[in-house]
């Protein structure tokens, strides 16, 4: 007996060591920051060391362990790593980034930039002003520059007129598709950008093309970008585009607090005021005004899968729906069932704000 004790105790304890090493292993192999996509210059000359590529990278914070980089290399079989430079972000992984060291995939007349779904015109501006020579309002003035807006309607066919409406803050949001992109350094301009970005959402629409140029492809894609901050399941997204379809026939205002942010130009975590839910804008589809109404356009660059759930989403008799602080959403049918599943997350300490 004492024996099998002793033995259930061994087993324990290298049953912890195996958990506590998987949990190490996956810590030090994740991105440091996954949401970074500034691009790291990193230049590894020839005849570098493998512990100073270890301090190197992590002296520039895109590995978490100098030690665990070296175990790394080691565990893989991997004793050779090129000499070039590189561009690096923190939001690879230790697998990507020893990788792109192995291959020798460094190239210093390349840059690559990581455009994330959800993110504005306004947020590309900014990761293009980072990681170039081109400036934010360089590149914003570009997409709202009427020439080349005409000409980019003259080559891509989900691009109509309806984005030169002048109450759009940005004609071409929405249909810029988030990516990852590597371009040219040499002679970037804001328009191979812009273009590139296009060439991307023609391809990812192309299946849809018939469906997309027998409706309005405009009001979809404004959808699609509603749907892409209101939700992150795509089963979730499918249905709340069937509520904002249900309250549009209806002639009800979507009530959407993401359009009233992105009216305002407020951050998404800030507090949203009645006098902003009042206020008319082409944008606010809070405000009673906007009864039965899209926004002007899109309020984000939408991912496919939010896209795809605007082309087909589901059929329902939902009007109303509401996202707790896990960001689980909860379908209703009525004002007074909204207001008691809002009461319950309030009571169950899941509520949002």
């Amino acid at each position: 007996m004492k024996k099998t004790r002793i033995l259930a105790l061994i087993l324990g304890f290298i049953g912890l060591l195996l958990i506590l090493g998987f949990v190490y292993y996956e810590y030090n192999t994740s991105p440091v920051d996954s949401s970074s996509n500034a691009n790291i210059e990193v230049v590894i000359p020839e005849g570098m060391s493998t512990d100073n590529i270890a301090k190197t990278l992590h002296d520039k914070d895109l590995i978490k362990s100098e030690f665990f980089f070296k175990v790394y290399l080691r565990l893989n079989n991997i004793s050779s790593l090129k000499a070039s430079t590189y561009l690096l972000t923190k939001s690879m992984s230790l697998d990507e980034i020893v990788s792109a060291l192995e291959s020798g995939s460094g190239n210093e007349d390349s840059i690559r930039l990581t455009f994330r779904e959800g993110e504005t015109i306004s947020d590309y501006a900014d990761l293009i002003a980072s990681n170039t020579n081109i400036t934010s309002e360089e590149f914003i003035s570009a997409t709202r520059d009427t020439t080349l807006l005409n000409s980019l309607i003259n080559d891509y066919w989900f691009l109509t007129d309806s984005i030169l409406n002048e109450d759009i803050y940005y004609p071409l949001e929405g249909y810029l598709f988030p990516d990852t992109y590597d371009f040219d350094k040499n002679n970037l301009t804001s328009e191979t950008i812009i273009r590139t970005l296009l060439d991307e959402e023609e391809e990812k629409l192309a299946p849809y093309k018939s469906i997309l140029e027998n409706n309005d492809v405009h009001s979809i894609i404004t959808l699609a970008s509603i749907a892409e901050l209101e939700g992150v399941k795509d089963e979730d997204r499918r249905l709340i585009i069937s509520v904002f379809n249900n309250r549009l026939e209806q002639g009800m205002n979507l009530g959407s607090d993401v359009t009233t942010y992105y009216a305002f130009d407020e951050e998404m975590d800030s507090d949203l005021t009645s006098e902003m839910f009042n206020t008319y804008n082409p944008y606010n589809t809070r405000s009673s005004e906007m009864a039965g109404r899209l926004p002007v356009g899109p309020i984000c660059n939408p991912s496919l899968s939010s896209i795809e759930a605007a082309i087909n989403p589901e059929t329902s008799d939902y009007l109303y729906f509401v996202a707790d602080k896990n960001r689980n959403v909860y379908f209703t049918r009525s004002a007074s069932e909204h207001e008691a599943k809002v009461q319950e997350l309030k009571e169950n300490g899941d509520w949002i704000w």
